[in-house]
């Protein structure tokens, strides 16, 4: 029998960025980065719905528990959270897997957090750990299902678009997400 799936249409744009930030924006003094090593599945998975339920993330909600649990033993993937004392305001993922370049697989905030002026500083502290391993380039991807403000934000960091690619994603609907009206194909 075949999976049910939901069909989404997506606009997804690559950026790279070629060198650091010349002037990165710093964190405010009560908050830095954690390294995750290695991240808890359970928690991984919480932060991830978190941070992209609203977005449609779902390509790491459809693997397995063992699945995730592998990629995030790699030595060449890192989690880092953003946080306030103990409270985790958002999380990025960075894999190195790429060699000479580093990709944000995924970067975002909590919920509460977002209009706050808090999304340029947590990307530039992003960079900062990313750039340490001295890659030849940063690459990311953001589509028109992610934050209005993803865009705006990793061009204002310094990115610059490589490409627009129109995309259909089969989207299990075991995983229960909704697909906005705007992106579903029939």
């Amino acid at each position: 029998m075949r999976e049910a799936l939901t069909r989404a249409g997506v606009t997804v744009t690559f950026l790279v960025m070629s060198h650091p930030p010349e002037e990165p924006r710093p964190l405010p003094a009560d908050m830095k980065l954690a390294r995750l090593r290695p991240c808890p599945v359970p928690l991984y998975r919480h932060l991830y719905a978190q941070v992209g339920g609203e977005y449609l993330w779902w390509m790491r909600r459809a693997q397995t528990d063992v699945e995730i649990g592998l990629h995030l033993a790699n030595s060449l993937v890192d989690v880092l959270v953003l946080v306030r004392s103990s409270e985790v305001l958002g999380f990025v993922e960075l894999d190195y897997r790429p060699v000479v370049t580093v990709n944000i697989a995924y970067f975002g905030l909590m919920k509460g957090m977002i209009g706050q002026g808090l999304g340029l500083p947590f990307l530039h502290a992003a960079l900062i750990h990313a750039w340490s391993r001295k890659p030849r380039a940063v690459t990311v991807n953001t589509c028109n299902a992610d934050h209005p403000n993803a865009l705006p934000t990793y061009l204002k960091a310094g990115f610059t678009i490589v490409r627009t690619v129109d995309e259909i994603w089969d989207i299990p609907d075991r995983i229960g997400i909704s697909v906005p009206e705007r992106l579903r194909i029939a």
